[in-house]
């Protein structure tokens, strides 16, 4: 690529006016393009930083990157610190006014220069993309080196798991930078404009000769309920920088501090008791539940839109930040399946790291069974939730709402994996498998030996009143599978309690480096 100097003043030898090259700078690329993303809804690089962290507080790093060509002013990535309500974060955003956001090699070198910063002074990161990918061009500056693309995900994994890393994706996200988000903890995505893939529509037609749009392929929509590699669909770009904005509040800025406490509030008045139905047969939406039990419009659910069956997000509780981990029946019965596995498995990672304490609110049949599931490999998925769960050493509480059966019960922190509490509410059930299942797997032959249909439902009534009796959740209290039972309107305050109790808990888990992830 040939590169148009700025030739120096005559008044200033050697050098151009600082002054007009900081102006020419700010304001990114040629006109037409500031128009055509206009056009299409999208704010200037330069503007979402403004609406996203507190007046006057950012301070730019890198302004001068490429400056000598005229066509590259910060060579198409703004980067710097600033703070939001107060806490210093750092952060990077595309410009997409020049070179559709493309990197070169001083894109990519100030990219990963912010993220060490970051990690280095142990704040929350921030990605705004926009960003057509790599300059094909300048692909060997900036691609295979030591200090190349691929170590802007090197210093991204790095990071994981020491500071927040969050991103909000205006447009593309294309090729390698389509890793970027990959490697945040939640990634807000504009619908209409944001886009994730590895090659695009025209790539995809030459190499699998397959036809598609880049919105079927990689949109919006599709990531954030398909895919899962996006967390929260927005409607316009201020609904994405209020998502980041919120989901910070709920971290702390390193993994070495607690999540921020705010003033407690009572939760919004719902009927606990009256919401969960006597019979398992009969579904009813577990994020009433949880909002019933949490303050009021304090819940930050994530991954709101893919594998609905398991509600994750955040919340508090008189003040202090929780992760709630929910099955929700009214989807697909509650039943876990490969997505749903892996949903949590992530969310509990995340919490785990930032010291925010885990509320499983159960009510599951245990994980799907079938050839469709098995081929897709729901053991392996299963046992990386079930993994995740083992590991996590922040307080953890298990509330049985209604059912916990077969694997769903250790999948939801049972009592076998160190919960700080199990409790169940009067109308919890806990058992390898439900009464009807159970007495169909052990007395199948004897029921179809039985001719008259009346006698046959009689005997089958009688084994399941045994059955019921046999799981009785007195008897399990009794045997001190489960620690308290515990009626619905008192729920809240012992959940607050026993986490107040377990909030200096010992946090070790095992002598090693790290574990092996189930594959």
């Amino acid at each position: 690529m040939t590169e148009h100097t700025m030739q120096p003043s005559q008044d200033e030898p050697g050098h151009p006016h600082l002054a007009e090259l900081r102006e020419t700078i700010e304001r990114g690329g040629a006109p037409k393009y500031h128009d055509a993303n206009a056009a299409k809804g999208k704010l200037f690089a330069r503007e979402r930083i403004a609406m996203l962290v507190d007046p006057l507080s950012f301070v730019e790093d890198g302004m001068y990157a490429n400056a000598l060509a005229e066509d590259l002013p910060a060579d198409g990535v703004i980067t710097g610190t600033a703070t939001i309500q107060g806490r210093p974060v750092a952060l990077m955003a595309n410009d997409s006014t020049v070179k559709a956001g493309s990197w070169g090699a001083r894109t990519v070198e100030k990219i990963i220069r912010i993220i060490e910063r970051a990690y280095r002074t142990r704040v929350p990161m921030i990605y705004l993309v926009d960003s057509a990918g790599a300059r094909i061009t300048d692909q060997v500056e900036m691609f295979p080196g030591r200090r190349g693309a691929g170590k802007i995900f090197h210093t991204q994994v790095r990071a994981s798991g020491s500071i927040p890393q969050v991103c909000a994706l205006f447009g593309p996200s294309a090729a390698g930078g389509a890793y970027i988000p990959a490697f945040c903890d939640f990634v807000a995505m504009v619908d209409g404009n944001a886009s994730m893939y590895l090659g695009s529509p025209r790539m995809v037609e030459m190499v699998v000769k397959e036809q598609t749009t880049l919105e079927e392929m990689g949109g919006a929509k599709m990531h954030c309920s398909v895919s899962g590699c996006g967390h929260f669909l927005a409607k316009d770009e201020g609904q994405a920088l209020d998502a980041v904005r919120d989901f910070l509040s709920y971290l702390p800025s390193h993994w070495e501090q607690q999540p921020p406490a705010t003033e407690a509030r009572d939760p919004k008045p719902v009927d606990l008791r009256a919401l969960v139905p006597a019979s398992e047969r009969v579904a009813f939406d577990m994020r009433r539940y949880v909002k019933g039990l949490l303050d009021e419009d304090s819940f930050f659910e994530i991954h709101n839109l893919w594998a609905k069956e398991l509600v994750v997000g955040f919340g508090r509780l008189e003040g202090q930040v929780v992760g709630v981990v929910a099955n929700n029946p009214m989807f697909k019965g509650g039943v876990l399946f490969v997505d749903s596995a892996d949903k949590a498995t992530r969310f509990i990672q995340l919490c785990d790291a930032f010291n925010v304490p885990l509320l499983f609110l159960s009510d599951v049949p245990g994980f799907m069974v079938g050839t469709a599931v098995e081929r897709q490999g729901i053991i392996r998925h299963g046992a990386k939730m079930i993994s995740a769960v083992s590991e996590a050493t922040v307080p953890k509480i298990c509330v049985v709402v209604r059912k916990a059966y077969g694997a769903g019960l250790y999948a939801m922190a049972g009592p076998g994996f160190d919960p700080d509490a199990t409790i169940a509410l009067p109308t919890a059930k806990i058992a390898v498998m439900g009464a009807e299942a159970a007495v169909n797997a052990v007395y199948y032959n004897k029921i179809m030996a039985i001719e008259d249909a009346e006698e046959r439902e009689a005997y089958v009534e009688k084994l399941r009143a045994e059955y019921e009796r046999d799981i009785d959740i007195v008897r399990l209290a009794g045997e001190l599978v489960v620690d308290a039972i515990v009626e619905p309107e008192e729920l809240r305050d012992e959940l607050a309690g026993r986490l107040a109790a377990a909030r200096g808990k010992d946090r070790s888990f095992s002598h090693r480096r790290h574990g092996v992830t189930p594959v």
